[in-house]
């Protein structure tokens, strides 16, 4: 079911949303309510859940669930308390509310975006030192996480490496995300031969990267998505952020290649703040240094 553009109220018009509030002047939230109630959950694949609905169409939580934005943010977004979502958020409501591409421009127009803007490539997002680094690591597993862990790039090595928990883990055209597998790929807690140290050391590395980057609202979005899955994500911080993660990460059992030791150097830069590039190198001539060798010769599975 694809949508056409539907009529949006005229400027400085009021109206009532679905939850009796009323929306002076808030455009994007009555197009995006409007949207929604166009909706029903067989037309976007989810099951009716066999309760009887008040009010037609989708509700705010269905359309978190598909597009992956936090419920509290699609709620301010609809209700007028947040009006400047990012590119990568209004393309995610996009695709999950089904707008044709007349409806999407509108959509991105209403967010004061560009309606040809893209959300930017991961490679673009990357700052030129840290892909200049990954390209002269070749004998360690090197990539970029974002302030949320997204795996913004990787080299060769790394992609071999990680793709036990990357192969696939997104089917929604998002960045494999490094805490996000923790908790969804089962195979996670025998990967990490410190499973519980690398769950604590990545939560703590977010909820730091949280409180330096309040704006970061795809942080927000990852702890609100963590939460109800029982995660504790205010459990007791590290003392060392960037040694835990060294340990956590250091020591991995790969299903084709067996444990991998490597020591972790973090790099940072001004010019992305938030974002962490990770070179894992083996001891030289070790056995972790030739399963090293030897997975980055067969490549990561489907490359």
């Amino acid at each position: 079911m694809r949508m056409q553009v539907p009529a949006t109220p005229p400027p400085g018009s009021v109206r009532t949303g679905g939850n009796g509030a009323r929306s002076p002047g808030n455009p994007l939230g009555e197009f995006l309510r409007t949207s929604r109630s166009r909706l029903m959950p067989a037309d976007v694949g989810l099951g009716a859940g066999g309760r009887t609905r008040r009010v037609r169409g989708l509700r705010r939580q269905e359309v978190s669930v598909l597009s992956g934005v936090s419920a509290d943010r699609y709620s301010r977004l609809e209700q007028g308390r947040e009006r400047n979502p990012t590119p990568r958020t209004v393309e995610a409501l996009g695709r999950a509310l089904q707008l044709a591409p007349d409806a999407r421009a509108h959509l991105f127009r209403l967010a004061g975006l560009n309606p040809n803007l893209r959300p930017d490539s991961t490679r673009e997002r990357v700052p030129p030192p840290f892909l200049r680094m990954l390209a002269t690591s070749p004998r360690a597993a090197a990539y970029v996480l974002s302030p949320c862990f997204d795996i913004l790039a990787a080299n060769a090595p790394a992609q071999a490496l990680l793709a036990p928990l990357t192969d696939g883990a997104e089917s929604d055209g998002r960045e494999p995300n490094l805490i996000r597998t923790l908790f969804t790929r089962p195979q996670a807690k025998t990967y990490f031969a410190q499973w519980p140290l690398a769950v604590t050391a990545s939560l703590h590395a977010l909820r730091r990267n949280a409180l330096a980057l309040p704006d970061d609202a795809e942080i927000g979005d990852l702890l609100a998505e963590l939460s109800p899955r029982g995660t504790d994500v205010t459990s007791p911080c590290v003392r060392d952020a960037a040694t835990a993660l060294d340990r956590a990460y250091g020591t991995v059992v790969h299903p084709a290649a067996g444990r991998i030791e490597l020591s972790y150097r973090i790099v940072s830069t001004p010019a992305a703040p938030g974002q962490r590039l990770l070179i894992g190198t083996p001891a030289p001539g070790g056995r972790s240094a030739q399963a090293l060798t030897y997975l980055t010769a067969m490549g990561p599975p489907h490359a």
